[in-house]
């Protein structure tokens, strides 16, 4: 299996399985001399992990980081960074019916078709858990961009779960870590928790759709093309498990919009720049404009539940399936963190890329 590598100059590549002895990410790349830690990397983990309240998979998982190269003396040496994470709380028996069955909804019957063996113990790599080691180098990006671009604020969370969207018109994001379920709303959150309470009792799911902006972003990230922001920034979020439809901006309403309502209007303001809204989510022709840069992605519901599904077994055989264990009724409640990690990643990636092709912007306005 190849393709487990993203990034141009800050690469990660991820490794292990749901139910393997540890996962992991080898980060190459990141810059010398950035101050990090194992306490500062775990801080973006513990808003991952599994098992913090009764809406989330109750699979206990500490998802303790440990830092085993490219950081001396809390600093990081510019050498490829490798970061474990031990799996304690497997039960893998949960998954011995399904050896021979493929669950709908799941990667189980694509790995097969290519590959002709697949690990059926919590899915193997196609596992939400694979997202762990992603947040962990999300954790060493955000690092690295505090040093070299520290007004960049990176801010994920939930306006949608299932039916129920968020009232726009009352977002509060000092909201966001006041729930369950990184709401920026506080009524919508009491909806959402009666909503996915009687989902969870009845044995199904529900999808969710997450937002994350990055403020501070300086213009300039980008390239024209093959090199856009936007297309990477589209890539690492429809990579992330469960991920089906990922927008940049206005996104498909812009197709809507009348072309004099969609052009973000300019003006000069004291300090360069200035528009009149951001449909663009803040990237033109794959260059970043400045403005707050905003992306969107929608997770489908989870496909592990206690509802019969219809089915067929590797012999072709017709049969039903129940999938049980320990898993999310909203799995897109967990991929906010993971989200925002993948967004650290990209813009740190093209912050490099950026500074080692023209050194800084160029062109100047005023």
């Amino acid at each position: 299996m190849s393709m487990n590598t993203f990034g141009h100059l800050f690469r990660v590549t991820t490794w292990g399985e749901s139910h393997g002895p540890a996962l992991g990410a080898t980060v190459d790349g990141c810059p010398p001399g950035v101050p990090v830690d194992e306490a500062m990397l775990q801080s973006w983990l513990d808003k991952r992990k599994p098992g913090q309240n009764k809406f989330t998979t109750q699979r206990r998982e500490p998802d303790a980081v440990r830092i085993l190269s490219g950081v001396f003396e809390g600093q990081t040496t510019g050498t490829p960074v490798q970061l474990m994470i031990e799996n304690t709380d497997q039960r893998s028996k949960d998954y011995g019916e399904i050896a021979e069955k493929f669950r709908p909804g799941h990667a189980d019957i694509t790995y097969w078709q290519k590959y002709g063996i697949r690990d059926y113990r919590g899915g193997g790599r196609s596992s939400a858990r694979e997202t762990a080691a992603r947040v962990a180098a999300g954790g060493l990006a955000r690092a690295a961009l505090a040093e070299l671009a520290p007004g960049i604020e990176i801010t994920g969370y939930m306006v949608q779960m299932g039916p129920h969207g968020i009232d726009r018109a009352r977002v509060d994001l000092a909201e966001v870590g006041r729930n369950p379920f990184w709401c920026p709303n506080a009524e919508a959150a009491e909806t959402w928790a009666e909503y996915l309470g009687e989902l969870r009792k009845s044995g199904d799911s529900v999808g969710a759709v997450i937002e994350v902006t990055a403020r501070g972003v300086p213009a300039g990230l980008g390239a024209p093309i093959y090199g856009k922001l936007d297309t990477d920034l589209a890539a690492a979020a429809m990579s992330i498990n469960a991920v089906k439809a990922v927008e940049i901006g206005e996104g498909m309403a812009a197709a809507a919009l009348r072309g004099s309502e969609n052009a973000d209007e300019i003006r000069m303001g004291p300090d360069g720049p200035v528009y009149n809204s951001n449909h663009a989510g803040g990237i033109l022709g794959g260059i970043s404009t400045g403005q707050e840069i905003v992306l969107r992605f929608a997770v489908k519901p989870t496909s592990s539940i206690l509802t019969p599904r219809h089915t067929i077994t590797k012999s072709g055989e017709d049969t039903e399936i129940v999938t049980k264990g320990r898993h999310d009724p909203c799995v897109g409640i967990r991929a906010v963190p993971v989200g925002e990690a993948m967004v650290a990643c990209v813009l740190l990636d093209h912050l490099l890329l950026h500074r080692g092709q023209t050194g800084g912007n160029r062109g100047v306005i005023g």
